[in-house]
């Protein structure tokens, strides 16, 4: 089966699986969606919305995280890790948007990867949830550990992961890819121990990285 074939079924199989799947993240407008996307880099999303209703009940909106002290959201921002990183660079953002963007969070992928800390995949789920924009594919550790798995990319690199899997998804589904494969992710198809002899697709995935088989075309 070839990797577009097998895109096409993996994604009809989870669209009944998940309907209408979204992020897990609790946002109510763009710049919670992007203050949590960033504070979810190596971090679960449970724990980020453990910590935004208290950073936001402090600092609830941009300019007033912009005018923020440092030390104060890094002792709010401590357990997503990275924390100094983080309270840097949300910082720093809520500063340029304000200059740069009337305080408004951008709607383009060139606008949100001008801001400190956001690479395509915090720009895509941004876009995708947000605006309604499909310019890429975010990947995090989930869609990187599956399309490797089910033999969609050959690739541990992020960006050339995106570049693969855009091409074997329709552009108006490629909001859907991250979110699906999040949530099978956990369910099933996890890090470690995947639930292979529970997995709707036993029958056509080469379980890549779990056991002896071949490379798709």
């Amino acid at each position: 089966m070839e990797k577009k074939e097998l895109a096409g079924k993996i994604l009809d199989i989870l669209k009944e699986k998940y309907p209408g799947p979204k992020t897990k993240l609790v946002w109510k407008n763009p710049w919670e969606l992007l203050v949590a996307t960033i504070l979810a880099a190596q971090c679960t999303d449970d724990r980020v919305n453990k910590v935004t209703p208290t950073f936001f009940k402090k600092w609830p909106d941009i300019r007033s995280l912009a005018q923020a002290d440092l030390q104060e959201v890094e002792k709010v921002v401590y357990s997503t890790g990275f924390y100094k990183n983080k309270a840097k660079n949300l910082i720093n953002s809520a500063k340029i948007i304000l200059i740069n963007f009337g305080g408004k969070v951008p709607s383009t992928m060139k606008e949100l990867t001008s801001l400190p800390g956001v690479a395509r995949k915090t720009a895509n789920i941004v876009l995708s949830n947000c605006f309604s924009k499909n310019e890429g594919i975010a990947v995090d550790t989930h869609v990187k550990r599956l399309s490797n798995r089910f033999g969609l990319t050959s690739s541990h690199n992020p960006v050339i992961i995106e570049r693969d899997l855009m091409k074997i998804f329709d552009q108006k589904d490629w909001h859907l890819v991250n979110h699906l494969f999040v949530w099978f992710g956990r369910d099933v198809c996890k890090s470690r121990n995947p639930q292979c002899e529970n997995c709707e697709f036993s029958s056509i995935c080469p379980k890549i990285g779990i056991s002896g088989s071949k490379q798709l075309n």
